[in-house]
């Protein structure tokens, strides 16, 4: 099948390369030409596990290419995946403008069109925006719904560093679709995949994606409370989430206590559904509190880190982790930013090191912050070490490694460390009931 997929960021990326792994012929747009060069010469514009050999399999096989054009995309095909960013605003409110300009230059190119086109949308929206297009797609196309276009939400659940394995292989398949024809062509194009597929409207396709990122958030900032009240009993809140997730109704998925969430999803999205229910009239209690709990519980690290060292004021603290999660360069959101800032507002010297995302932590830190080439690097000299993001490499760290250090100090945001492993080394961490 043709598929035309706009936009290559992280969702748009990762869906191209599945489709063409699949064997579908796919053409990726974006406005942006150095995306474009990225993926034409196989190489994916953003850090994904596994990524850029898929886009370079699939363009080396024809199955796919990348253009800033278009309508010329959308002539060879059936299906066009709306995959746009949808940045949140000073309210917490979606912006839409990215889908909505999407839609109009779709619009101009199903003036030319004879056959019917699906558009799917798979960015993030609030439930009511895909419906709302139908009527955008009709005034400025001369095309009318159910005949010439359909329109359908087909959200995305990909983690990122493990996108490309969601996408394959994913929990569930959801097909918000408004006409018999969309839900048909959404049904054909899923058929290989073997999960469970959710047939439903396009506003309940919207709410799923919602409600999921929101239920997850919730549970982070739920087991954070429970840590910090363990920390206060002398409780080791990792062993109460082991002995939680055992129940087949809670389960052990997103009980990791620790500094919050972070990344492109969970922040924006819970806020995005609590300024709709506001919108609404329907008021909320638990989203909000799950958002001030999240922005609170970086800030305990750095408490802890002052408890620690008598004050902040000239001390060396080794960062490491920049990423809001490993196996990702994603820095949005990323707790650690705000631990920095944090630590600098107190006169901390910080040096950082992360083994994907320093670039793009570089680029919204500036200059304030020293970068190390390793994590032996940064801790040379530091009085205290804060780990971050649970990167694989930094699991493998023996007391040995901190033998550089002023003060053999080590701080856990994120369980990580064997303290087995630790000889010699002082040891705090959220959650650890210390």
């Amino acid at each position: 099948m043709g598929i035309t997929v706009i936009g290559s960021g992280y969702v748009g990326a990762v869906t191209a390369a599945g489709f063409s792994q699949l064997g579908h012929n796919v053409v990726c747009v974006d406005v942006d030409e150095a995306r474009v060069r990225s993926i034409n010469g196989g190489k994916a514009p953003i850090y994904e596990p596994g990524l850029d050999g898929a886009l370079a399999l699939a363009v080396r096989e024809k199955k796919l290419r990348a253009t800033s054009d278009l309508a010329g995309a959308l002539k060879t095909s059936g299906v066009a995946f709306i995959c746009v960013g949808t940045p949140p605003m000073a309210d917490g409110s979606t912006d839409l403008r990215f889908v909505r300009e999407v839609a109009q230059g779709i619009a101009d190119a199903l003036r030319q069109r004879d056959s019917y086109l699906l558009i799917v949308v798979k960015s993030t929206v609030p439930p009511g925006t895909t419906e709302s297009l139908i009527p955008l797609l009709e005034e400025k196309s001369g095309k009318r719904h159910g005949k010439d276009f359909g329109i359908a939400m087909n959200p995305e659940f990909l983690r990122e560093g493990r996108a490309l394995e969601d996408f394959l292989r994913p929990d569930r398949i959801v097909l918000g679709t408004a006409d018999a024809k969309g839900l048909g062509l959404l049904q054909e194009l899923y058929a290989q995949f073997q999960c469970p597929k959710v047939a439903c409207n396009l506003r309940t396709a919207e709410m799923v994606k919602y409600a999921s990122n929101a239920f997850l958030a919730t549970k982070i900032s739920f087991i954070n409370e429970i840590a910090n009240l363990c920390d206060r009993l002398g409780i080791d809140a990792y062993a109460v989430a082991e002995g939680m997730g055992h129940d087949r109704r809670i389960g052990r998925a997103f009980l990791d206590a620790g500094i919050g969430y972070g990344g492109s999803c969970f922040p924006k999205d819970v806020k995005s559904l609590v300024a709709t229910a506001k919108r609404e009239g329907s008021g909320m209690r638990i989203l909000p509190a799950v958002v001030e709990t999240n922005e609170s519980q970086p800030l305990r690290i750095v408490g802890l880190a002052e408890k620690c060292l008598g004050g902040l004021e000239g001390r060396r603290i080794a960062v490491l982790g920049l990423a809001f999660k490993p196996d990702s360069d994603d820095v949005r959101e990323a707790p650690a930013l705000k631990i920095i800032a944090a630590l600098l507002k107190k006169g901390a010297k910080v040096v950082a090191y992360d083994p994907k995302a320093m670039e793009n932590a570089r680029a919204r830190l500036g200059d304030g912050v020293a970068y190390a080439s390793s994590a032996r690097g940064a801790l040379e000299g530091a009085e205290a070490c804060l780990l971050l993001t649970e990167w694989e490499e930094f699991k493998n760290l023996q007391g040995k490694d901190f033998n550089a250090m002023k003060r053999k100090l080590a701080i856990e945001g994120r369980r990580c460390l064997d303290r087995g492993r630790l000889e010699g080394v002082e040891y705090h961490g959220i959650g650890r009931g210390i």
